[in-house]
């Protein structure tokens, strides 16, 4: 008897919105979470070529947490393309002035390359605050234990 494997067509996906609270949360081990939600991994129905995944809300980004002295030896960097435009920033910084980014940049390597995953990444909204605009999309706390 031969199995029958669903794959999912993008016009049937359910979507549905979480909120994510950072406050205290390591960096790494949430963006990983938060990879699996926007890709869909987390769901029965996931297929690797299609964008079954889910809206993820992030607040208080700049509460998030780094382990050991990552704050200081942790680096961003920025390349211009011109001589000498190499941006160098640490993670303090980046905590600091650029809260948003920091998350950004993070779930971006988590998440598939190429045209899918830009579109992946577009389901992901970051703030700094506790403040956001998407009520109106009902969204679901996601309480995220490490």
């Amino acid at each position: 008897m031969q199995r029958q494997t669903t794959i999912a067509k993008a016009n049937e996906i359910q979507r549905k919105w979480y909120i994510i609270d950072a406050t205290d949360l390591p960096l790494g081990r949430m963006a990983s979470e938060i990879a699996k939600i926007l890709t869909g991994r987390n769901k029965p129905i996931y297929t690797p070529h299609v964008d079954c995944g889910d809206y993820v809300i992030v607040i208080n980004a700049e509460k998030v947490s780094l382990s050991g002295d990552k704050l200081n030896n942790k680096k961003y960097y920025n390349v211009s393309g011109y001589n000498g435009g190499l941006r160098t920033r640490t993670a303090k910084e980046m905590i600091e002035k650029y809260p948003t980014e920091l998350i950004e940049r993070s779930v971006h390597g988590m998440v598939p390359k190429g045209r899918l995953g830009r579109q992946i990444e577009k389901k992901l909204f970051v703030y700094k605050g506790s403040v956001q605009p998407h009520e109106a999309q009902k969204p679901e706390k996601l309480e995220l234990k490490f």
